[in-house]
Parts: C-alpha cells; structure tokens; sequence
C-alpha cells in the first residue's frame, strides 16, 4: 500500500538530516546549483541564505538519467544521483516511492490527453511525455524548528510562509507525500501541534486554505507548464509551508518532513499552448499576488522549458528581494 512507500522514506529524513556535517558535505553537488543530493543554505530567500529547510535531491527513474551529452549540457536538470554511504537503505526506499509516484502521475497525463481531445490544436501528449521522461526529481526535505533570526520567524512570530515562500510549482505535475512532524532533539514522531502549519494554498476565490493530506493518501498539483500547455484548462495552484509556532509546542522543536516528486519534460522540450488558444488564455486562469506574473516568465509560445525555468528562477530572485525586509541600519 501507499503508506508502506511513503513512511519508511519520510522516517528516514530525521537520520540523514542529523548525519556529521562532514558526511552531508559528501553529499553536496555545486555542478549541479545543488540539485543532486544535499542542499541546506544554498537556496536563497532573496539575498540570504535559506536555512529553514533541509533537501535531499534524488532521481528516482535512474541514477545516471539522459545522456552523457545531457548531464553536460544540463547539469542541473539532469544529474547523476549521490547517496549516503552511511544509510545503504535510502536508495531503494527512494527510488520505490518516486517510480510510484511518478506511474501515479503518467496515468494522470493520460487522462489530461482524454480530457483534451476536443481543444483545437492541443498537442503536447502529455502521457506519452511523462511516460518517456527520465527528467524526475524527488526532493526529501526537512524543515528545521523555526527560530529567532531565520527566515521561519518575523519579529518573533512564524511568518506566513516562512518554511518555503509563495510559488507555483513551474514544471509539470508534482506528486506530494503526507507530512510528518517530530521531535527534532529526539526524531520522535509527533502529532502537529498547530493548526496552522504545514501547507496553503490559494483557492480559484483568492482565499488560501491549509491542506492536509491523509497518511494514506497522495496528492497531485499542476504546474505552470501543465497550465500553458492545457491553453489554462489546468491550473498551476499558488502554495506556501507555514512553520509551527514554538508558542504551541510544548517546549519541543517541532521540524516537519514530506517528499514531493516533481515530474516534468527534458529542458529542450517547446512550451506551446494549443493553437486555437490566445495567450491571454493562458495568463488570465492564474492571476495571483503571491506568485510573479507567468507572463514575465513564459516570454512566448515555444520557449523551451530549460529557458523558462532560468526565467522563473530568476524573476523568483528578484521577486524576494522586493518582498525582503529592509536591513536594519
């Protein structure tokens, strides 16, 4: 069942988190801009370094994906996955639960293609590009215990979504495991003890809502290039990780663990909408003030997803440091 290839992955998160530093520097892959293995304040929340968070970065459809040519052009997109020599069980766990995943998510693609077939000029064969795909990143992150000075907490308080920022997912489909939430000093599972935290998002009414996914169950977003390639039939959903206020904890520190995999096309691939579509189509389904505009990012009909990415990563960058606080003089 589900839980029995979700849980043994999100159990170990608390393991490799507190692995020595020396064994997590093992695992670090500048080439990549940190895309393979470890990642812990490497990301940037604007100008600073994002240390509310821990990622795990794996391929779960193959350990060398692509081409040789592919892993040199696109390091980024398509790289080679590291494993801890420390925790030999990882590897199968996370590559079980990711090829589960990503099956999940190809039948979806094909039932995106039924659903279709009457839209004039679609044809992105959505099923047939995730089937043949091996651009698959599963990321097991683990949110550290807010505290005072990081990027969790404004003026003491846990900010709104002050585990991960605002953002619509940019590629395709990603496939989200239920949370789990420990004992951070003990890696003891506990129940949540805010209702506040863990996942929002922003509802079709502009209003956002926690979600909780069910132990048994997984839960599947659109992202923005579903959403162009649909003509705005699908819509990428605008979501945030609120972190859990100390003031509810018991005096514990509380760190959550969950495991999206992100399944999407290899970076060559063309971002067209159908022809029958405008792109104010596209640009309208999706308007939210929490998000950067995809307008400024999808630049035009037939960019290539590797350069749409780079236009997202960068429009995100300059997009936080609008929304960054000012340094106190």
């Amino acid at each position: 069942g589900w839980p029995d290839l979700s849980q043994p992955v999100l159990r170990l998160a608390y393991k490799l988190a507190h692995l020595p530093p020396e064994s997590l520097a093992r695992l670090e892959h500048e080439p990549s801009m940190y895309n393979a293995g470890w990642s812990h304040g490497k990301e940037k929340l604007g100008d600073k370094p994002d240390f509310a968070k821990g990622s795990f970065y794996f391929n779960p459809l193959a350990d060398a994906p692509g081409t040789d040519e592919d892993r040199a052009k696109f390091p980024w997109a398509l790289p080679s996955n590291i494993w801890p020599e420390e925790m030999p069980e990882l590897r199968g766990h996370c590559m079980d639960l990711g090829r589960a995943m990503h099956e999940v998510c190809l039948h979806l693609g094909r039932l995106v293609d039924r659903t279709m077939v009457n839209v004039e000029g679609y044809r992105a064969e959505l099923g047939k590009l995730l089937t043949n795909t091996e651009k698959c990143k599963g990321r097991l992150l683990y949110y550290f215990p807010p505290k005072a000075g990081n990027s969790a907490q404004i003026n003491g308080e846990v900010a709104e979504d002050g585990w991960i920022g605002w953002h619509n997912d940019s590629g395709f489909l990603t496939a989200l495991t239920p949370d789990l939430f420990v004992d951070d000093d003990t890696g003891e599972l506990i129940d949540n003890p805010d209702p506040e935290c863990g996942l929002w998002i922003v509802k079709r009414d502009g209003k956002a809502m926690r979600v909780k996914i069910p132990s048994d169950c997984m839960a599947v977003q659109v992202g923005e290039c579903t959403q162009v390639i649909t003509g705005g039939a699908l819509v990428a959903t605008p979501h945030c990780v609120r972190g859990c206020s100390p003031g509810l904890s018991a005096g514990r520190r509380v760190a959550r663990i969950s495991c999206p995999c992100f399944i999407d096309a290899h970076p060559t691939f063309p971002l067209e909408m159908p022809r029958g579509c405008a792109r104010q189509d596209v640009l309208e389904r999706g308007v939210s003030s929490k998000v950067p505009p995809l307008g400024d990012r999808w630049e035009y009909d037939g960019v290539t997803f590797g350069d749409f990415l780079g236009a997202t990563f960068r429009r995100y960058y300059e997009w936080s440091l609008q929304a960054s606080p000012p340094a106190a003089a």
